[in-house]
This record gives structure tokens, C-alpha cells and sequence, in this order.
């Protein structure tokens, strides 16, 4: 599956970490997501996007 993560991250001048602590996850699933190696589950996917105040089709996306 296919993300807008980084990008999203990168505009908002977060880290990695900053990311992860808001999602309450490590930054290694922050990365793993980012770089198409993990897959998150839909609720942490959902959460992702109202983070962002996106639709979770904005964020992630079909590979």
C-alpha cells in the first residue's frame, strides 16, 4: 500500500519520533509504514488520517 506519510510528516517539519508520539506507536513503525514495509492496521490507519485531518483514502492508497 501506497502513503502520503512522509510527506504529510515533512510538512509539518515533524520527525520520525514526533510522529510516533502522537501516535503513541515506536519510530521504527513510523518508518516501516513510510517506507512501505508494514502495513498499519485500520484503526491505527484511521487514527493516521484524522491526525492530518484527511480522508483515509488521501493518506494511504492502493499499491
Amino acid at each position: 500500500m501506497k502513503n502520503r506519510l512522509k510527506v504529510l510528516r515533512a510538512e509539518r517539519d515533524w520527525s520520525q519520533a514526533d510522529l510516533a508520539a502522537r501516535l503513541d506507536v515506536s519510530r521504527q513503525s513510523v518508518n516501516a509504514i513510510e517506507t512501505g514495509k508494514y502495513d498499519p492496521s485500520l484503526p491505527l490507519a484511521f487514527k493516521i488520517a484524522r491526525l492530518f485531518g484527511l480522508a483515509i483514502e488521501e493518506v494511504f492508497s492502493e499499491a
